[in-house]
């Protein structure tokens, strides 16, 4: 049976005359990675501000690991891992002894040691911070998010400035994390990173939960129509959009007398329905729920 690790309803907030948040919805089950998608200015860094009990909201219901966050104490407060945008680690320590310093934090954290090798860093345990690459400091970032040993860890585009290599090792760390039973929490703009990562997605465009589902089901809730292409051996390339796509092979088939030239068949990828739904390409994620 799985519980709820986060609860939110009706979450709203406001700086000044901006509603970062109007009305957000979520419900993220213990141990799932769930992401957060949307582009810059949706609201997705308050969210998780607020979830970690960082930042106060105007109004709304929210519960995270059965409590509160705007009033939650220390003892909850160290069931929570956050990896922030910014670094934290200090510049003049080494790996080691900052991770045994945060362990001193946390009423009963993990073994330095052991979450030193949890990210990748042995080799670089006497190395100082300042001296590390980027993906080496973001590796460090989530050992100190993780010291803790927290039942649920935010991450907050953690791979931003990554290169391809090292956001792949990144993910790795997350399955890993995921595998152990954290509940995992992540912001990201990258859409690869979101479908190569999350159990479930969320994406939120002006403030509001747009779509919410797996990678798979918001493809097929919200993809536009697949395009069929073929070549014509009179006309050359030939492409045709369709919600039918094997209607419309079958037809060519009969056409072609069973082989069609060039046949390819691409259909939406999550990059396209979260462009439609953030509202950044083809219209508005309202247009999108009244075209149902």
């Amino acid at each position: 049976m799985t519980h709820q690790a986060v609860r939110v309803r009706g979450l709203r907030k406001r700086y000044g005359a901006i509603t970062a948040l109007d009305g957000v919805d979520l419900d993220i089950q213990q141990g799932e990675v769930f992401g957060i998608l949307g582009p810059n200015g949706a609201g997705k860094s308050t969210t998780v501000e607020i979830l970690q009990g960082h930042r106060d909201r105007d109004t709304g219901d929210v519960n995270v690991l059965g409590q509160d966050p705007g009033s939650a104490g220390r003892d909850w407060r160290s069931r929570i891992g956050i990896v922030w945008q910014d670094e934290s680690a200090p510049a003049e320590l080494t790996v080691e002894e900052t991770v045994h310093h945060f362990a001193r934090y946390y009423p009963r954290p993990r073994d330095p040691d052991e979450v030193i090798a949890l990210v990748g860093l042995e080799a670089k345990v006497r190395s100082r911070v300042k001296a590390l690459s980027g993906g080496q400091r973001r590796r460090l970032d989530v050992a100190l998010g993780v010291i803790g040993d927290p039942e649920l860890l935010l991450l907050d585009e953690p791979t931003t400035g990554f290169d391809p290599v090292a956001r792949r090792q990144f993910w790795e760390l997350i399955r890993k994390l995921a595998a152990e039973g954290t509940t995992i929490v992540l912001t990201t703009h990258y859409l690869e990173e979101a479908e190569e990562l999350a159990d479930r997605l969320a994406v939120i465009a002006a403030g509001r939960v747009a779509a919410e589902g797996t990678p798979a089901e918001l493809r097929d809730r919200y993809g536009s129509l697949a395009t069929v292409h073929w070549t014509d051996p009179g006309t050359g390339p030939c492409s045709e959009e369709t919600a039918t796509p094997t209607r419309t092979v079958a037809a060519l088939m009969r056409r072609f007398d069973g082989e069609i030239p060039g046949l390819r068949i691409a259909r939406p990828t999550l990059e396209d329905v979260y462009l439609r739904l953030s509202g950044q390409f083809g219209g508005t994620a309202a247009d999108e729920e009244n075209a149902r």
